[in-house]
């Protein structure tokens, strides 16, 4: 066991040995991630296990916009109208954040759905609360000396259970190398934008994927293997394979986390089955 301290002021925090092997692995795995589906990658691994949560919402400054800039990446299929009111700089939600944080002295935040709402709610605390959102945590980095400069402002919707202590403990080690890495992402992208475009093939649009192949997508997402797959479906894992590779074919990824993380984008994962409708097999 490893003893942290998270406030002075209040009694020490103790990790497990499994969360500082976690919180280590993840500032590694960090290091290597330049695009947006490999930041997607990054946050369903150790930083899943530290902090089970379904919807992240990264903000960056935009010194084009002089504001921050917020985008969102999501694990489970959620309402197209909540990611986009997670996408407005400006909306209620994400300034009563931003406040409540800069009120605690920049240390993480949350936000509880579980409490009846007190007075009036935002649309986006609405949604939030009818998609079975239980609580959001919240943290991010200011400039040196400037707390109210926030550079990088990150949101952590979970759908199972509150936030623990020892979880937002968690979140303090890790947010120096989420800033970094999301830094690091803006910066590839931003670069990557200005150069001329590639002649390559287009990836497939929705119309391209077959109800069979999004039934497979689904349960990529879940990290199920090719016989797990065959097993729920009623096909072969060979089967499972040939669809895999027609899948990373029309989506142009070259692996399943890539695959994932294109459909996610392209809304591709919202009308396939869910977690309920088919229950794999996992061994």
């Amino acid at each position: 066991m490893t003893r942290l301290p998270s406030d002075p002021a209040q009694t020490t925090l103790v990790l497990t040995d499994s969360q500082v092997e976690a919180i280590v692995s993840s500032a590694e795995a960090g290091l290597d991630v330049r695009r947006r589906y490999q930041f997607f990658v990054w946050i369903q691994g150790s930083l899943q296990v530290l902090l089970p949560h379904q919807l992240t919402v990264c903000g960056a400054y935009a010194r084009t916009r002089h504001e921050l800039q917020f985008e969102t990446f999501n694990s489970v299929p959620v309402d197209a109208e909540l990611l986009s009111g997670f996408t407005d700089s400006r909306s209620p939600l994400l300034t009563q954040l931003q406040e409540m944080w800069l009120r605690a002295r920049c240390k993480p935040v949350t936000l509880n759905f579980e409490i009846p709402p007190q007075g009036n709610e935002s649309a986006l605390q609405e949604l939030l609360r009818s998609a079975g959102f239980k609580e959001l945590l919240a943290h991010g980095v200011s400039r040196p000396q400037r707390p109210n400069e926030i550079e990088t402002f990150f949101v952590l919707a979970s759908q199972t259970a509150p936030f623990t202590p020892r979880q937002r403990l968690c979140l303090e080690l890790l947010l120096p190398h989420m800033h970094s890495t999301w830094q690091r992402v803006q910066v590839v992208e931003r670069e990557l934008r200005e150069l001329p475009p590639p002649q390559m093939a287009r990836p497939a649009s929705a119309s391209q994927i077959t109800e069979r192949e999004r039934q497979i997508l689904s349960w990529l997402r879940e990290g199920c293997s090719n016989p797990q797959i065959g097993e729920t479906l009623g096909i072969s894992a060979l089967t499972v394979k040939n669809h895999v590779q027609k899948i990373l074919r029309k989506l142009g990824a070259a692996n399943r986390a890539q695959a994932v993380a294109i459909a996610i984008s392209l809304n591709l994962l919202s009308s396939s089955a869910r977690p309920g409708e088919l229950t794999p097999t996992r061994r």
